[in-house]
């Protein structure tokens, strides 16, 4: 069974940005910055069928490039810190995009995203860091200078089951045309 999810790849350039931020944060986990993303639909563990019957629908998606705009680094987690993130400014295109792939994958049969889209690239998963270590981390490397980049496609990745992290996979891509 495949893990799916839908994203907006990050560009070379960006991810380099982002990959000098690495580092100096005990307990963290750092993503390859190949495997940097912005996710916009968790799909999850699914058979075959549903697979090409997803893949069947996303072109159907008719919407514009857009500019996607990083901002600063946060954490997800709250008091239990677990990612270290890169904040993604909630444009109306990117909401609305996310909006449309979330009606379809709920007209399909797929249960409804649980948590409010907060657009982020993780950077670093956490397993041990300590309230304090994430703190001091942001206070030293939480600015970095806003990053825009166009978005032209969006495509569908799978995973394999893992912590997270990837490596991930483009299956598929879907031209930002309309």
């Amino acid at each position: 069974m495949p893990r799916l999810f839908t994203g907006l790849e990050i560009p070379v350039e960006v991810g380099q940005t982002l990959s000098q931020l690495r580092g100096g944060l005990p307990g963290a986990r750092w993503i390859d910055p190949e495997n940097y993303h912005v996710t916009l639909r968790f799909i999850g563990d699914i058979d075959g069928l549903a697979a090409n019957e997803i893949a069947s629908l996303l072109p159907r998606i008719n919407r514009k490039p857009f500019d996607v705009t990083l901002q600063g680094l946060s954490s997800f987690g709250g008091k239990k810190p677990r990612a270290v993130v890169a904040s993604v400014v909630p444009s109306r295109p990117l909401i609305e995009l996310q909006a449309e792939l979330e009606r379809l994958m709920q007209r399909i049969g797929l249960t409804p995203e649980g948590r409010k889209f907060t657009p982020h690239v993780t950077l670093a998963r956490l397993r041990t860091a300590s309230n304090q270590d994430v703190a001091d981390y942001l206070s030293l490397r939480g600015y970095f200078p806003t990053r825009v980049f166009r978005a032209s496609r969006f495509v569908l990745f799978s995973s394999r089951a893992s912590v997270g992290g990837g490596p991930y996979v483009v299956e598929d891509a879907y031209a930002l045309s309309a």
